[in-house]
C-alpha cells in the first residue's frame, strides 16, 4: 500500500486555481487509461483524488510491481501534456458534476455549512460560475508548471517493502 499527498499551497489561493486543479486530476486520470490498464488486469490498484490541497496518488497490490505502476503514475504528472479535445471533454464534464452538486439541496446545503466553518473555503456556485465564464488552455499550462514547482510531500508506504 502506497500513498502520497502532494500538497501546494497555489490550489486554494482561488476559485479558479481549484476548477484548474480539478481539470489537471481529471486529465493526469484520463491520460493513464490506457496505460494503467495492464496494471488493473495485474490486480494492481490506483486511485488519484483532487484533495482540497493536493492530489492524493493512492496504489496497492502486490509488492514487485506497485513500483512500476506508482513510476507510471509520477512520469505521467511530471510530462503532463493534453490535447484540445481532452481540456474541453473534461472541462464540459466537470460542468455537468459541479451543476448536479448545485441542484441537489443537501449537498448545497452541506457545502453552505463547510463555507461557514472553514477559513479560506470557495463556494461551489463561486466555482460554477468561475468555470461558466471559461476557463483557457493556456492557464491550465501556466497552472500546472506553478503547482508543480510548489510542492511539499508527504508520503506512507507499508507491506513488505525495505526502506
Amino acid at each position: 500500500y502506497v500513498r502520497f499527498h502532494l500538497i501546494s499551497p497555489l490550489i486554494q489561493q482561488s476559485a479558479e486555481n481549484i476548477i484548474l486543479f480539478d481539470i489537471f486530476v481529471n486529465i493526469l486520470s484520463h491520460n493513464l487509461g490506457e496505460p494503467a490498464y495492464e496494471a488493473d488486469v495485474a490486480q494492481l490498484e490506483y486511485k488519484l483524488v483532487a484533495g482540497e490541497y493536493g492530489l492524493l496518488i493512492r496504489v496497492k497490490g502486490f509488492n514487485h510491481k506497485l513500483p512500476l505502476l506508482f513510476q507510471l503514475i509520477i512520469d505521467y504528472l511530471s510530462d503532463f501534456s493534453f490535447t484540445p479535445a481532452v481540456f474541453e471533454m473534461i472541462t464540459e464534464q466537470l460542468k455537468k458534476t459541479y451543476y448536479n452538486i448545485l441542484i441537489k439541496p443537501e449537498t448545497l446545503a452541506k457545502d453552505v455549512r463547510l463555507l461557514i466553518l472553514e477559513h479560506g473555503r470557495w463556494s461551489m456556485i463561486d466555482k460554477y460560475q468561475t468555470l461558466m465564464r471559461g476557463l483557457s488552455i493556456e492557464a491550465l499550462s501556466a497552472f500546472v508548471t506553478a503547482f508543480k514547482s510548489q510542492l511539499f510531500v508527504e508520503g506512507l508506504v507499508q507491506g513488505n517493502f525495505t526502506s
